[in-house]
């Protein structure tokens, strides 16, 4: 299958969202209703081939490490496309959990660096608090594994202890599953203030943990500092 690098606009660039500063809370985030093209893509953005036992040890931080890569840049894209980005006529794209590589990378990546300022704070706020927090390990990996297998309480189970057990033996890979996690935690979170909006005829911000201090330059992968845009 040949991935093509055209990236046509289905729909012209909309007013998705409005932005109001908090004296307390910082820049707060309102979304617009999700449009119809966009309703089904939050549950598909979570779902992810998580390992449900340890192997090998590097071996297994190794896929880990590129399924949040994956993770991240996948929920990044959506995030664009939510906050009014033009979506592509196909985005088959974004579904294969393989390695991210070649023109598919380069899809990715230039979806993700469409997100705009404001909403993208919103992740480095979540990635932020999560990685300064000590409870950050029973807050990713159920959130992680529970919403990647929603339907399977025991392989979520499984899950749910293997990511736990990387988080607390493998600090290198903690930055990339807060990542992961904090990206599509703010997917989730954008979808359900829409549909408060949508319901209610209200403004509801999307919610995000109050941000923490970057890592210190050099703890984080290139590929984060990259989608983060952190650099």
């Amino acid at each position: 299958m040949v991935t093509r690098l055209t990236h046509v606009r289905r729909d012209p660039p909309r007013v998705a969202y409005t932005i109001r500063d908090d004296p307390h809370l910082g820049t707060r985030v309102y979304p617009r209703p999700v449009p119809p093209g966009l309703a089904g893509l939050a549950p598909r953005v979570h779902r992810a081939d998580w390992p449900v036992w340890l192997g090998p040890a590097p071996r297994t931080s190794r896929d880990v490490l590129e399924l949040c890569r994956l993770q991240t840049a996948r929920g990044l894209a959506v995030l664009a496309w939510l906050a009014g980005a033009g979506v592509p006529d196909d985005i088959g794209w974004l579904w294969p959990g393989c390695r991210l590589s070649g023109a598919r990378q380069q899809l990715m990546y230039g979806a993700a660096a469409a997100v705009p300022g404001p909403v993208l704070g919103l992740v480095v706020a979540n990635w932020t608090w999560v990685l300064d927090t000590r409870l950050a390990g029973q807050v990713t990996a159920p959130y992680l594994a529970g919403t990647a297998y929603p339907d399977d309480g025991f392989t979520a189970a499984q899950a749910t202890v293997t990511l736990t057990r990387i988080w607390e033996r493998h600090q290198a890979a903690r930055p990339a599953l807060g990542a992961a996690w904090a990206v599509t935690r703010t997917v989730a979170d954008w979808y359900k203030a829409a549909e408060l909006h949508a319901t209610h005829g209200h403004d509801a911000p999307v919610f995000t943990y109050p941000r923490g201090p970057l890592p210190p330059p050099g703890e984080s992968r290139p590929w984060i500092t990259r989608l983060l845009r952190l650099a």
